[in-house]
């Protein structure tokens, strides 16, 4: 297996591992209040994620930055919620866009956090490339990527599926998503470590 396709599946698995669903839990609260004409904004949104991510993995790769396991273990989970209850309460604003730049910073700083979630792996899947750690960094990143938009993909089928099929409002759709989501988060969160 070459160098380029280990860092990627890392990166790709990373996201679609099942049983490291909070990831997963995170872009599908991102996803849900858009609809297929919204790609770009969701792209973005997600994308930005991807370099929040990266740049945490960078300052841990060269030791700029050390981070408390815990906190970060509490942190991501909190992100996922408050992404979810954001959602909830916007629900009944339909027709009134959030600011990009807003959901951009938010979610670029989401990514901060979730990225140093996983430095002490990645630093350890990196320990042996002594010259060059910045292009399986990107690799690792392209895997992300790619996984993420897949997510994306398979919620803007369902979101479109459940408005067309059920006559789900986008309303209910994001109303029983994000509860869903928030539901499952709340005991990651009351059962950390950190307590």
């Amino acid at each position: 297996m070459s160098e380029f396709q280990l860092y990627f599946q890392q990166g790709l698995y990373h996201v679609l591992d099942i049983y490291a669903y909070d990831h997963i839990l995170f872009i599908v609260a991102l996803t849900v209040p858009y609809v297929f004409k919204d790609w770009k904004n969701v792209l973005l949104l997600v994308t930005l994620f991807t370099i929040g991510h990266s740049m945490s993995l960078i300052l841990s790769v060269y030791d700029i930055i050390h981070v408390n396991g815990k906190l970060v273990e509490f942190l991501i989970p909190v992100t996922i919620l408050i992404t979810a209850l954001y959602n909830i309460f916007r629900a009944n604003k339909s027709g009134k866009k959030d600011s990009v730049n807003f959901l951009a910073f938010t979610t670029l700083f989401f990514g901060i956090i979730h990225g140093l979630g996983f430095s002490s792996y990645f630093k350890m899947l990196v320990a042996n490339n002594h010259d060059d750690k910045l292009l399986p960094l990107m690799e690792f990143a392209l895997g992300i990527e790619v996984a993420q938009v897949i997510i994306v993909l398979i919620v803007l089928i369902l979101s479109w599926a459940v408005q067309t099929f059920f006559r789900f409002s986008l309303r209910d759709w994001i109303l029983v998503t994000c509860s869903f989501v928030a539901g499952v988060v709340v005991p990651m969160i009351i059962n950390n470590r950190i307590w």
